[in-house]
């Protein structure tokens, strides 16, 4: 019996090191990425509620620190200084000789003029609505206007000052000391290059755009766009242009960098953001702010392209990649538009014109010095052109307008005041729809067979219905062949998509987009090559009691916050149920979702996602995917019948190069428990088998320890899968050991 006790003593021993190894292990730091409030991550809705529509926004908080001033002294001060040549070594040039108020604050060139003529290799950007830049230059190598300031006044191609001699220049003239004084009171030394650039800060958060044609119809004066201009915003936030993902209102920016593929002159490589942030993309650029874009032409970065036309069509061309470069962005992929409909791109893009706070140019300045003077822009002959006046919609009871067969259902929507309803007889209507107000209801009126009314775009338009409502409401309408989305909903609050069929809609069938309170329920969803029921960049969300087959993806919740999907029934698509979190979008969170009572089966459809979008990353075969994402709960779901997993957990980095990945990747904090799994995994796509990887019920790459599983029986990869009962100890040791394996392996 004394082997006996020798072995128990050596098996003892044996646990006990691997305890203590775990306990080692597990007190070791793991990796994690920085908690954050969801709530401030960019999903949701920013417009004003209530509101005529969900096209007012809210404009964020100014970029400004604590230490500029505000003061209209102080701002005075900002524009004498704009204005004075004293700024620049040789007293000639000012900050206004290259940022011109009458020329959107650029200057009209392809290439500023600095010092002694010299060419600088960059194009002058506009000015306005500036103070929301949370980086500044072409690059982003500044993060205030204070940082900024000093390059320009500085650079010795630029305006060659320097800083103590521009100040002992500024102090020695009694009324820029008095006006130092009065911005800076209490300093005993007012006049200082500090107050310099923070002077020029404060006179530069004053160039506010805000009340454009644009703007005047957010609010509720219906008129205040031409017909031209609400087609051109249709096509704007249309998914066929895409325009919207990169140039967000109420800014038309996003302060996100971008790599479109602009040609450069011959021997020049400029590699733009990569020069400050080394794995940003090769040649991306920070996005400029289409507010009172008609006036500072020309355009991009170098100035390449010469008007809004010119603009228009590079991207229709598909940016970069009509000269062969292939490394753009994925929003930039090129769109089929006619020459109407560019007509009509670019009249909206004038409709974001406002000049109605442009400050004075001085007449003098205390320096003496001559002041630049206003020029001529005939862009604004071209904006008064596409411009209509303004007339505010007239109040009302709410009503209810009647569309028959062969009547125009945009006709009744444009005669709609708040608190209306259209609606629309069985028939089939060969059109597509655009809502541009609050509170308002899109109901079709079924046959006495049941039939829902047909919208069929015969492929002739990009999407079926385009909403920016507040409180809108769309029920009881087949939506087919459209050429990118069946329901294009953005920027709303309080959305509800019920009983509708949508097929073969392009990318989307369901499509709603920065909102908050989204609902859709009893919706069918098919032959969609991306995603038959999407929501994207939101929060609040339900989806419900609705069926998706025969797309690449039946049901996604991208970027968004706070989602539940449940009563669901996906079959038949790429993947059934997909929770992700993907790069180089407004909204940088995934968190917070439930996913229960639905039926995932035998989604084994071919990929058949365009090349390049983030669908076409999806192996087939996949039922529950969670790609990136927090804190989602999987349960009481039967999950059956998909070849490569029933459930999958990956980081971003499975599919994403890490340079581009600007959100934290890890997926954490994800549970999945109780679901009926069978079947899975039995022939995996060829994706994972060149990884490795064998199919199974459950697939986990081991990128985050915080995950747990408890799902007894199922087939698993990796084969040992923490539960919720594991002590936090327990799942970090044995995370650090499946890391250091998986990443060796795989």
């Amino acid at each position: 019996m004394a082997w006996l006790k020798r072995i128990a003593i050596f098996l003892l021993i044996l646990l006990l090191l691997v305890v203590g190894g775990l306990a080692v292990l597990g007190a070791m730091p793991a990796a994690e990425d920085p908690l954050v409030d969801p709530r401030t991550g960019g999903a949701g809705a920013s417009s004003v509620d209530p509101s005529w529509s969900g096209l007012e926004r809210t404009f964020p908080p100014l970029v400004q620190p604590d230490d500029t001033p505000t003061s209209a002294e102080a701002v005075e001060l900002g524009r004498q200084l704009f204005f004075d040549p004293i700024l620049s070594g040789a007293n000639d040039i000012s900050c206004a000789s290259c940022h011109q108020p009458d020329l959107g604050f650029a200057d009209g060139k392809i290439h500023p003029v600095g010092v002694d003529g010299a060419e600088l290799p960059r194009h002058t950007p506009g000015l306005w609505n500036v103070g929301w830049a949370t980086s500044l230059f072409w690059d982003g190598r500044a993060a205030t206007l204070e940082d900024q300031a000093a390059t320009p006044l500085t650079h010795p191609a630029e305006m060659a000052g320097e800083p103590d001699g521009t100040v002992a220049e500024l102090a020695a003239i009694p009324a820029y000391g008095e006006l130092f004084t009065a911005a800076f009171p209490g300093q005993s030394e007012a006049v200082n290059f500090d107050n310099l650039r923070r002077a020029l800060a404060a006179f530069q958060r004053t160039l506010v755009s805000d009340n454009s044609a644009f703007d005047r119809f957010a609010t509720g004066d219906v008129n205040a766009l031409t017909a031209s201009q609400k087609r051109g915003l249709d096509l704007f936030r249309s998914a066929a242009t895409r325009c919207f993902e990169c140039h967000t209102a109420p800014l038309f920016a996003n302060n996100t960098f971008r790599a479109i593929g602009v040609p450069e002159a011959e021997g020049v490589n400029d590699p733009g953001r990569p020069g400050v942030q080394a794995d940003a993309p090769v040649g991306s650029f920070r996005v400029p702010s289409l507010r009172n874009v008609a006036l500072s032409a020309p355009y991009m970065h170098n100035g390449s392209l010469a008007t809004l036309e010119d603009v228009v069509q590079f991207y229709a061309d598909g940016g970069g990649r009509n000269f062969g470069n292939e490394a753009v962005d994925s929003f930039v992929r090129g769109f089929d538009l006619s020459e109407q409909e560019k007509a009509d791109l670019v009249a909206f893009l004038h409709a974001l014109t406002d000049e109605s706070q442009m400050p004075e140019i001085p007449a003098s300045v205390p320096s003496g010095l001559p002041v630049i003077q206003r020029v001529e822009n005939p862009a604004r002959t071209a904006v008064e052109q596409s411009n209509a006046p303004a007339a505010v919609a007239e109040p009302g009871p709410p009503r209810t307008l009647r569309v028959a067969p062969g009547e125009s259902i945009q006709a009744a929507v444009d005669q709609a005041r708040p608190g209306d309803t259209v609606e629309i007889e069985y028939g089939v209507y060969n059109q597509h729809v655009v809502v541009d107000i609050s509170d308002f209801t899109l109901r079709g009126i079924p046959n006495p067979a049941g039939e829902w009314p047909v919208l069929d775009g015969e492929n002739n338009f990009a999407d079926g219905v385009v909403s920016s409502g507040n409180n809108f409401t769309i029920e009881q309408l087949a939506v087919k062949n459209y050429k990118a989305n069946g329901i294009l909903v953005e920027g709303v609050r309080n959305v509800v998509i019920r009983d509708v069929y949508v097929e073969k809609t392009g990318v989307y069938g369901i499509y709603p987009v920065h909102s908050t309170g989204v609902l859709i329920e009893r919706v069918e969803a098919t032959g969609v090559n991306d995603a038959g029921i999407y929501v994207g960049q939101s929060e609040d969300i339900v989806v419900r009691d609705s069926v998706a087959y025969g797309s690449v993806i039946g049901i996604e919740i991208e970027n968004s916050v706070n989602a539940e999907v449940y009563n669901n029934h996906t079959y038949g698509n790429s993947a059934g149920i997909f929770f992700d979190l993907l790069p180089n979008l407004t909204s940088k969170v995934s968190v917070g979702g439930k996913v229960y009572n639905n039926r995932v089966e035998e989604n084994n459809l071919a990929n058949f996602a365009e090349a390049g979008m983030a669908a076409a990353l999806i192996p087939p075969g996949t039922g529950v995917v969670l790609l990136a994402t927090d804190e989602v709960e999987v349960y009481d779901n039967i999950i059956t019948g998909n070849d490569s997993a029933g459930v999958a957990i990956f980081r971003l980095t499975v599919g994403y190069d890490p340079s581009v990945i600007d959100v934290a990747d890890l997926p954490e904090r994800n549970w999945i428990h109780d679901n009926q799994l069978a079947n899975n995994g039995n022939n995996p796509a060829p994706f994972l088998a060149e990884l490795g990887v064998p199919g199974a019920d459950i697939l986990w790459d081991a990128s985050a320890w915080s995950n747990r599983f408890d799902q007894p029986g199922a087939s698993v990869f990796p084969p040992l899968l923490p539960s919720s009962g594991w002590p936090e100890w327990v799942a970090k040791g044995y995370w650090q050991v499946l890391n250091f394996a998986m990443e060796r392996l795989f």
